[in-house]
Parts: structure tokens; C-alpha cells; sequence
């Protein structure tokens, strides 16, 4: 990684004549700073809030925040788990872990620590699962922005501040040692931090500080989830009514999935910081050096049902709405399937920097930034099928060229479902997953991909006080900061000696050579020597417990399948056991795992993204109204690099086509520039010495993620479906305005609210095409798929329609099948381009409040609560993704004598969870269309952008936290998350919902001390 030399030295120069303008016109000299410094002591949920307020009030922007309670102690365990208590916030959990948050409604934000970069796979930063909280000082939200801010938040920045050893009023040591019980794994988890700080005086060499940290993760959690595919029908078999759906439809719910997921995390992180100030106090050094090393997997079991044909019985009945809910799947076989991904992430962020009173008046700030992470990520499944060994048996020893593929294991299931239940689902057949003997190995899949993603950012600033002796100017500041970011990504998969992957080996493998050439492979069945040992039969403890159930359910029942372990810690060995079996065939392999793994160059991408941004601020002061005023003028320059595959000819003509490429051997490269003027007013109004009234407006700008920005392809393991970016994507572009009064009052007591409005200029859309690729025809999967693979019209080249095969054909598979082999079917690629406008606005209301005035022990009781309306529209007339309507924030805590206690609540109305989710929702749009729609035309007849979206339903949560001081050294703590065991419901734009999931309740018990 190089810096463009030139460039970087003329921002420089920009930004210090900005700042000798200002200084050179300062007249007279500033009374020196006072020694006196406030000492502000955070104890307590008390403490917590009316540090929080506090802050918010004295801010010169829309500020929320969130305290630590004490030294390394959020109010929650988790940051977002933390966030979701400030207005405007809401986040998204996995495994019922907070990760990311949305602030008014949009997930493009930043997330840095102390005031800079962090780096994570992606745009925005690290996850704030993958953060230590105790690492914490305090986490603020800025909604509103200023000129010296890092460009690239839409709805704000998440600020971790870390504190400082300088800020230590005494030499420090603090332990925290938390078991966490997950309710599902039955397990215990052990969390450990340990802190320790402290500074010396060391005379006329000035004042010297040091802190160091870490902490300790080892955790194992399970998710469960039911997951089913909407299909849409005009009439069912044996069913005499008409459908109460739109357009005359049914709801007929199928492809019936239960997926066991168990994630194991270990994580460990150091922060160590090293702080200097001369004995003058006239500024000060500091180098933070933090890192954390990842690693974890998720092992799931899934099984699914596939059906032909839903028929009705005596109990058939349907929904208001059109949604079958007693009904009889004709013909099902169950694929069960197992899982492994596992992921080694390692990320830091260290910086060197300081501050130096040059003057009375002029004060400089410098910092030399790296931030990065490289991530290893290893996906792993071992699929089955159910094959009808006795009848298989039997036609092969009359043909020995039959193939196994002709007898698959089908039989009827009886359905029967209630709304925001688990279905009951009885297979005919009480063994269909317990009988390994039925059960041959199908596929086998290994995928290993490697993320780098690292920047380098240099910055410096400067602030020169009442300039031209003009007293309602209080400071002007200017600076300028450069950045050089490289992204990196390349992914492997494993394939055979032929250049196809293992996929359908069960009915395509044949012998080549000897007796039996050309004879289809015997199947591999899983009580056979040499899968035996690898299988178990599985069951789960504590298995949907927190959804209702409506009748047994064969699929949530014991199961045999290959063994997850063996996925993810001996995948050699799962390799050899397919090398034993297919030895002879097509399919055979020589070598280990590791010799058959092969570069995926189509889907290699590498972005080189170089910034220069310069600002000007003015702090303003008219008494009782304050400003910040100014602007950030920002350049990037953007290099998004493929490896090609083109013949010269064809690269002659894309070279003569698009000026901004060029080439270099096998590598392609696109180039973009653009430029931002990011101006910002900050006004706040100070209507009586408690209350606040605040204007603010700034233009805001987020580039696009990197994944959008190159032309690589990101293809689906069955060749069905992908993504595309492209590197001439223009950022996306917002205009905000915020309105809001504060009225504090007591000891962090306050009330507000605040009115938001973002204009949002640059909307991306996605557009669909039908990709001819090679490797369809070895290795795309058709099956039950054959509804969703788009059709070419002429072998080996690309278009822009999708078309795909009627779902109502009889014989449809064989049909896709026959076009497969003769190149016909495509990749449906999805690619995001710039589109039109939209708009996000709404309504934010807080009030806390300690009830110190309350008698004796009454008087520890306090309360927080907020309130967040948020709506919004994009091109299609659709509302953003994660955007609640109504969200709603409770918190009420009581401490006395050391004993504290919180009861906290957080509700959020339906949303948007995702945009075109896939094939499981392309029939549950609301128009009712089935499989014929069209997302992206808005003047087609059948034109629908609500089909594949998918919706979460409103939901709220209670979380518990206590703890008891025992003395001023050491502290007992408990806390509950989910603490009612709420399941997470998700539905098609009909309303009909097609998946839900749980996760564990989280205990924790533990102890703290601080020395």
C-alpha cells in the first residue's frame, strides 16, 4: 500500500495555508487556560444517566450517549445491546446477540474508536459483537455531524472512546470474571477482563501514563430455525374454493426446513495505551495500540422436505388472507444436510498522535492511523438423499446401468399449520430420517475465502482562538486528513480432477475403466464401513421452546446425519472417505484436500481507494446562541481490479467501449474519481439556563461497499443465482436537517425531542440479468431448483431479460435439465446501480429521570424511557430496510446502599428486514403473482417490487441486570437477556410468516473488583 505522494502533499499544503490564514490575522494574545480541571466520578445507573445527560447537554452537535457505570462497566454487556437504549437506535441480533445498529432507520454509519477508523470485513467498520464493552469508557452516538468528522455516516457515527491514562486520578486495577449460561446449549461461558493503569510524575520530564487491558471470550450459543418456501396457487387438488389471497391465490407453504445452528465463539482482545504531557500541561503523546484475535465456527444440521404437489384432505381449510393451513404434501423426500463454517479474524487499530498549545491562541493536532483486519473464512457442508435402497438394489441387479438418481425415497406428509406457530408435519414414513440405511452421501462442498482489508489515514488539525480579535468567533479549525485503503478478497473451492465440484456425485458419478465402465457409481449409504463411524443420530434439548407448536413435528425428531465435528475439525478426513467411494470414477481425486482446492478467479476483487479531505470550521458565540459552521471538501480516487478471462478481441472492443479501463496481463482495472463539498450548521439556542433548543443541516456521503464497487462475480454455491458490483457506483448522498429542545433538570433529569428529515439524492437499485457461465453445465444444480434457473437464448451469451421456465410445465426438471446440458441456462445476477431519490424522516421523544425526592429508599428509584417514529420511501415507493415506524425504549432501575437493580424493555413495530431475499419469498409478493413478477420495470403488467421481501414482526424484549457492592472493592453481578424468551417472526408482504427463529436466554453471573 503507497500513497499517492503528490497528491497527499497538496492537500497538505491546502489545509496549512487554511490554518496560517487564520492564524496569521490573530491580534492579540488569550489569558492561559486555567489548571482547575472538573473531575467527573461515574457510580452507578444514576451516575450512568446524568453523566449521559450531561454530555448531551454540553455538546455542540445532536449527541446521545451511553456511560460506562463504572471503570469498564456499560449498562449492557454487549455495545449494541447498549445503543438500542438511545432514541433513534435500533439494532440487528444474530443468535440473539447484538451486532450492528441502524440509527433513524439506516445501517450505513461508522464505527470508530476514539475518534478514527476501525476495520472489519466491510464498509462500516467493526462488528460491535467483536468489541469488548469493558473495554469502554463511553459510546455516543453523533447524529448530527461537523466539518472535522470522517465523512461516510448517512445516519450517524458510533463513537467508542476508551479511557486514557493521563484521565486516572489514582493507579488502578480492575478484574471481572462472568460465567454466561445460555439456556438452549446448556452452557457456562467464561468472560474475563482485567485492567490496569496508572501515571507518574516525573518532574521536569513532564507527566507519563500507561493502561493495559484484556479480555477473554469463550462462548457457545444455538439458534433454532423453522424456515419454509412460499409458493403461490391458482386451485389445489381436491380443494373447491377460491382462493381468499391476492389475484385469486393460494398460499401453500413448503420446502419445510428445521436448521440446528450452534455457533462457538473465542475471542480474545488488548488495548494497551501510553500517554505523555510535559510538566506545562501544553499538551500531550499518546500511542493506542489495540488488537483481537478471533475465532469461531457455526455447525448447523439442516433438514428440508422438497415436495412435488400439495393435495387437500378432510381438515383442509384456508386463511382469510388465502394461506392453506391443513393440507397433505404429496410425494416428499427429506435432504438432511450438514453444515460447518469457521472463521479465524484478526483486527487492530493503533495510533500515534498528539496535541500541542503552540500558543495562548493556536493549538496543533496530528495522528497517523492503521487500522485492518484479515479474516479466513472456511464454508463446509456434506449433503444427503434419500435413496430407495431395496428398489435400487433390485433394478441394478438386472441393469447394472441404472442410475441411483431414478429411486429417490419419496412419501406423503400431513401439514398442518397456525399462524406464528411451528407447523405440525407428520412424514408417513416414521423412519425417513432415522434410518441411515436409506440415506446416500449426495455432495460434498469446501469453499475457503480470505478478506483483507486495511488503511492507512494521516491527519492533522489545527485550532487558533478568537481570531482577528473578533469575540463572537470563539475558534476557527482547519485540517486535513488522507487516507490509502486497500480491500482484498479471493475465495477457493473444492473440485475434483475434472474441474467440477463434487455436486450430485451420488447419481452422476461413473466408472471409468475395467469391467464396470460407464456404470453408474454405487451409491454411498450411510451405514456403509466408511461413513459408519462418522454418523450419529441427533437430537436437540430445549428445541423451539419459545414458539408454539402445532402438532409433532417429524423434522424437529432424532435424525441421522454425518457428524458436524468431522466437517470442521477433520475435513481431511471427510475428503478421503469421498476419495475411497469415488475411486475409479470421473469423480476420483488424487492428493489431499488442500490439492484439490482451486482458485476462483472470477470471483477475485481487489479495491484501492485513495481520499484527500481538507475543512474549515468556525465556532461561533452570541451568548445564548452558539454555532458550528463550516464545510469538508473531500476527493477519492477509486482503482477496483478484476482477473479477466476475455479474448483479445473481445478486450479490444471493452477497452475502445469504457475509457476508464485498462489492462495489465490478466488483470482488469476500472478507475473512478468524484468529489464532495460536505458543508454543516450546528446551531444551538440556549432559551434559559436548563433548556436547549438545537438546529442542525449538513450533507452527508456514504461509498458504496466494497462488494458493490467491483465487477467480480459473487455466485451461490448452486449456481442459481449471484451478485455483480460495479467500480463507476456513485456514493449514496443524503441532505439532513434535525430540529430539537432539551429541557434539563435535577441530577440528570431531562425531557427533548427532536423532529429529522434526510433527503436522500442517490438510491441504489438493482437490476437483473441472465449470466452465461461455463461451469453450469457440470455443476448447477437443477432438482426441485428448476423453477428459479433462468433460460439464455443462445448458449454462451449473456442478456438482460430473465426468463424462466413455466412452474406449471409437466416434466420441468427434465426440460431445464436437457438446456443445461446444452448451455442454455444462465446465472440470475443481480447488480446495484444508482437510482433515484427517497427520504427518511420522523420524531424522537426522551425523558429520564431519578426520583431523588421520593423518601428514604424511594429515593434510588429512577426511570428512561424514549420513543422513535421514523418513516421513509425509496424509488420503488417501498420503505428502507430496517425501519421501524413506532420503536419504544423502558428502563427503570432502583440503588440503594450499594444494591443496584434495571429492568429494561425495548419494543419495535414491523419492518423491512430485507429486499428480494430470494426464491423461498418470490411467490409471497403482495400482488400475488406467483413465479410470473417483475421487481425492477414499473411499467411491466406484472411488475411487483414487494415479491421475495421479506418482514419481521413487531417484537419487544426484557432484559434484567443487578448488582450488589459489597464493599468498595468487589461487586456480585447478574444479568438476563431475552429474559421472556422471545422468538424472532418473520413473514412475506401478504403477511404470511415463513420463518422464525430463537435463541438462547443469556445468564451471567460474575464478580468485580477494583483495586
Amino acid at each position: 500500500m503507497q500513497f499517492k505522494l503528490s497528491k497527499i502533499a497538496a492537500s497538505v499544503i491546502t489545509a496549512s495555508t487554511i490554518g496560517l490564514m487564520s492564524t496569521a490575522v490573530a491580534v492579540e494574545e488569550q489569558t492561559a487556560q486555567s489548571d482547575d480541571v472538573e473531575i467527573i466520578q461515574v457510580r452507578g445507573i444514576s451516575g450512568s444517566l446524568a453523566e449521559s445527560a450531561r454530555q448531551k447537554r454540553y455538546s455542540d452537535q445532536i449527541v446521545d450517549a451511553i456511560v460506562a457505570e463504572d471503570i469498564g462497566k456499560l449498562p449492557d454487556n454487549n455495545i449494541a445491546e447498549a445503543l438500542q437504549r438511545i432514541t433513534g437506535v435500533s439494532i440487528k441480533s444474530d443468535f440473539g446477540v447484538g451486532e450492528n445498529v441502524t440509527i433513524r432507520g439506516i445501517d450505513e454509519n461508522r464505527v470508530e474508536l476514539n475518534g478514527r477508523s476501525t476495520s472489519g470485513s466491510g464498509r462500516g467498520g467493526i462488528s460491535l459483537s467483536d468489541f469488548p464493552s469493558s473495554f469502554l469508557k463511553t459510546v455516543s452516538v453523533v447524529k448530527s455531524p461537523t466539518p472535522d468528522m470522517i465523512e461516510g455516516a448517512l445516519g450517524g457515527t458510533v463513537n467508542m472512546q476508551t479511557i486514557r491514562p493521563l484521565e486516572l486520578q489514582e493507579p488502578m486495577v480492575a478484574i471481572t470474571v462472568d460465567a454466561e449460561y445460555a439456556d438452549k446449549t446448556e452452557n457456562w461461558a467464561p468472560k474475563i477482563t482485567a485492567a490496569a493503569g496508572s501515571n507518574w510524575d516525573l518532574g521536569d520530564n513532564g507527566l507519563f501514563g500507561a493502561s493495559f487491558v484484556v479480555s477473554y471470550l469463550d462462548r457457545k450459543i444455538r439458534q433454532d430455525e423453522f424456515q419454509t418456501k412460499m409458493n403461490s396457487y391458482h386451485s389445489i387438488d381436491g380443494f373447491d374454493e377460491v382462493g381468499n389471497g391476492p389475484n385469486d391465490t393460494f398460499t401453500v407453504r413448503s420446502e419445510n426446513t428445521v436448521r440446528m445452528k450452534e455457533e462457538s465463539r473465542e475471542r480474545t482482545a488488548y488495548g494497551l495505551s501510553l500517554q505523555w504531557a510535559p510538566q506545562s500541561n501544553e499538551g500531550n503523546v499518546y500511542l493506542d495500540l489495540s488488537y483481537s484475535e478471533l475465532e469461531g465456527g457455526q455447525s448447523a444440521h439442516d433438514f428440508l422436505d422438497v415436495v412435488t404437489k400439495p393435495i387437500a384432505n378432510e381438515n383442509t381449510f384456508q386463511s382469510g388472507s388465502g394461506q392453506l393451513m391443513e393440507y397433505t404434501l404429496q410425494d416428499v423426500f427429506v435432504i438432511p444436510k450438514t453444515e460447518s463454517d469457521f472463521a479465524e479474524n484478526d483486527s487492530y487499530s493503533h495510533a500515534l498522535g498528539g496535541d500541542w498549545q503552540v500558543t495562548d491562541q493556536l493549538k496543533l493536532f496530528g495522528e497517523i492511523a492503521i487500522t485492518g483486519s484479515e479474516e479466513n473464512d472456511v464454508d463446509s457442508q456434506l449433503n444427503l438423499r434419500p435413496v430407495d435402497r431395496e428398489a435400487y438394489e433390485a433394478a441394478y441387479a438386472e441393469n447394472p446401468n441404472v442410475s441411483p438418481g431414478s429411486f429417490m425415497n419419496s412419501f406423503d406428509a400431513v401439514v398442518s399449520y397456525r399462524s406464528d406457530k411451528l407447523p405440525g408435519i407428520e412424514y408417513a414414513d416414521p423412519t425417513a430420517l432415522t434410518n441411515p440405511g436409506t440415506m446416500a452421501i449426495r455432495e460434498m462442498f469446501y469453499d475457503k475465502s480470505k478478506t483483507e482489508n486495511d488503511e492507512t489515514a494521516v491527519r492533522f488539525d489545527l485550532e487558533y482562538a478568537e481570531p482577528m480579535g473578533v469575540s463572537w468567533i470563539s475558534s476557527v479549525k482547519s485540517g486535513v486528513r488522507v487516507t490509502s485503503r486497500e480491500y482484498e478478497f479471493h475465495t477457493a473451492e473444492l473440485q475434483n480432477d475434472n474441474g467440477s465440484t463434487f455436486k450430485d456425485a451420488y447419481k452422476k458419478a461413473k466408472y471409468v475403466g475395467g469391467d464396470k465402465d460407464g456404470q453408474y457409481v454405487t451409491p454411498a449409504f450411510l451405514d456403509d464401513d466408511i461413513w459408519a463411524d462418522a454418523i450419529y443420530t441427533k437430537s436437540y434439548s430445549n428445541q423451539f421452546d419459545q414458539i408454539d407448536g402445532n402438532g409433532f413435528n417429524s423434522l424437529t425428531g432424532p435424525v441421522a446425519v454425518y457428524k458436524a465435528g468431522l466437517l470442521r475439525n477433520d475435513a481431511e478426513g471427510t475428503f478421503a472417505r469421498m476419495q475411497q467411494w469415488l475411486a475409479g470414477t470421473n469423480y476420483a481425486t488424487t492428493g489431499s484436500l488442500a490439492d484439490n482446492m482451486t482458485d476462483l478467479e472470477d470471483e477475485w476483487k481487489k479495491i484501492e481507494e485513495d481520499t484527500r479531505a481538507v475543512y474549515l470550521q468556525f465556532h461561533l458565540d452570541f451568548d445564548e446562541i452558539t454555532a458550528v459552521v463550516g464545510a469538508r471538501y473531500v476527493e477519492t480516487d477509486l482503482d477496483s481490479t478484476i482477473i479477466h478471462s476475455y479474448s483479445d478481441e473481445e478486450l479490444q472492443t471493452i477497452l475502445e467501449q469504457d475509457k476508464n479501463l485498462s489492462v495489465k496481463g490478466n488483470k482488469l482495472t476500472g478507475t473512478n474519481e468524484y468529489s464532495d463539498f460536505l458543508p454543516s450548521l450546528n446551531v444551538n439556542w440556549s432559551i434559559n439556563d436548563d433548556t436547549i433548543a438545537r438546529f442542525a443541516a449538513a450533507k452527508v456521503m456514504r461509498r458504496a461497499d466494497f462488494g458493490d464497487l467491483s465487477p467480480a462475480f459473487d455466485i451461490g454455491m448452486t449456481l442459481i443465482d449471484g451478485s455483480q458490483g460495479s467500480y463507476d457506483l456513485d456514493p449514496k448522498r443524503v441532505t439532513q436537517y434535525d430540529l430539537s429542545i432539551e429541557h434539563y433538570f435535577g441530577e440528570g433529569g431531562m425531557v427533548s425531542a427532536a423532529i429529522f428529515y434526510k433527503d436522500v439524492e442517490s438510491f441504489t437499485v438493482p437490476v437483473s440479468s441472465c449470466e452465461a457461465n461455463s461451469r453450469t453445465i457440470n455443476d448447477q444444480s437443477v432438482g426441485e431448483e428448476w423453477k428459479n434457473i433462468c433460460i439464455l437464448d443462445v448458449a454462451g451469451e449473456s442478456q438482460s431479460d430473465v426468463n424462466i421456465a413455466d412452474p406449471n410445465m409437466p416434466n420441468g426438471e427434465q426440460y431445464v435439465t436437457d438446456l443445461r446440458n446444452q448451455g442454455l441456462t444462465g446465472i440470475t445476477i443481480s447488480r446495484e446501480t444508482n437510482g433515484g431519490s427517497g427520504e427518511v424522516y420522523g420524531l424522537e421523544l426522551a425523558y429520564q429521570q431519578q426520583f431523588d425526592f421520593l423518601p428514604g429508599p424511594w429515593a434510588g428509584m429512577g426511570v428512561s424511557t424514549n420513543y422513535t417514529y421514523a418513516d421513509s420511501e425509496q424509488p420503488n415507493k417501498l420503505p428502507l430496510e430496517n425501519i421501524s415506524e413506532h420503536a419504544f425504549n423502558f428502563q427503570l432501575y432502583w440503588e440503594w446502599e450499594g444494591f443496584q437493580t434495571r429492568l429494561a424493555y425495548n419494543w419495535r413495530d414491523e419492518f423491512m428486514d430485507e429486499e428480494d431475499y430470494g426464491k423461498r419469498t418470490w411467490q409471497g409478493g403482495k400482488k400475488g403473482y406467483g413465479s410470473d413478477f417483475d421487481r425492477t420495470d414499473p411499467t411491466a403488467d406484472n411488475y411487483d417490487p414487494t415479491a421475495g421481501n421479506v418482514y419481521r414482526e413487531a417484537r419487544g424484549q426484557w432484559d434484567y441486570s443487578a448488582s450488589y457492592d459489597i464493599d468498595e472493592t468487589w461487586t456480585v453481578v447478574g444479568n438476563v437477556v431475552n429474559l421472556t424468551g422471545e422468538p424472532l417472526i418473520y413473514t412475506t408482504a401478504q403477511g404470511h410468516d415463513f420463518r422464525n427463529t430463537e435463541a438462547d436466554r443469556r445468564y451471567t453471573l460474575g464478580v468485580r473488583a477494583n483495586f
